[in-house]
């Protein structure tokens, strides 16, 4: 996508509640977040303070019980459950805790099934790869990679459709610190580079300094002010 003047990300007034009667909790309260293309966001808070169910919401995995999102314009919560696959596996890409990635796979199949589930059979997988240093690796499975090998692929196939926006769940959480910094540097690179906006959830307050803002989550809400790094 080539418009950059589209917020990837505009989360308006969003409510989340889980559960019904009296173990109803509202996991989000009225929450705004806007993530332009290029720009880096991270999220941090506690365990139970709703970082998840942004996540949720933002990848329209979940629906918000009132607010809006929307993705590069579109507005998520309307569409089918069907046409809601179909743009979340045109536009968004995932990135998750251990990179997720199935274990008879090579690097470079990994890429191709992602390619095929978005409707493209032409993946340029080794330009992909090389984008995130594990070109050299392609014809490795998972278990033939380190943990920070498995999240560059892991990367790498989040990029295959092309993404607007990149959602990256705890990054860091099966990594030594060398590692997690190199992970999260790759990620800082791919938003500016590729004008990708991206949005992790970490409890790791020391790869902050690669992102561009920094909001903090408490019981449902994030802080009136982004923390500026």
């Amino acid at each position: 996508m080539n418009d950059y003047t589209t917020p990837s990300l505009e989360i308006t007034d969003a409510v989340l509640e889980l559960g019904d009667g009296e173990s109803l909790v509202r996991a989000l309260d009225e929450v705004s977040l806007t993530v332009m293309p290029g720009e880096f966001a991270a999220i941090v808070g506690p365990s139970g303070s709703g970082k998840s169910s942004l996540l949720a919401i933002a990848g329209a995995m979940a629906r918000p019980d009132r607010g809006t999102v929307r993705v590069h314009g579109t507005d998520v919560s309307k569409l089918s459950k069907s046409a809601t696959t179909r743009f979340r596996l045109r536009n968004i890409g995932f990135v998750f805790q251990s990179g997720n990635l199935i274990p008879s796979l090579t690097a470079a199949d990994q890429l191709r099934l992602a390619g095929r589930l978005a409707g493209d059979r032409h993946v340029d997988v080794e330009t992909l790869l090389d984008s995130v240093g594990m070109a050299h690796r392609a014809k490795h499975r998972p278990g033939q990679l380190s943990g920070g090998e498995r999240q560059r692929v892991g990367i790498a196939r989040a990029l295959v459709n092309t993404p607007s926006l990149l959602l990256v769940d705890e990054p860091t959480a099966a990594l030594d610190r060398q590692r997690g910094h190199e992970v999260v540097a790759l990620l800082a690179d791919r938003a500016h580079n590729a004008n990708v906006a991206v949005v992790m959830v970490t409890h790791d307050r020391e790869v902050l300094e690669h992102c561009d803002r920094i909001f903090e989550m408490v019981d449902g809400r994030l802080g009136a002010h982004a923390l500026v790094n």
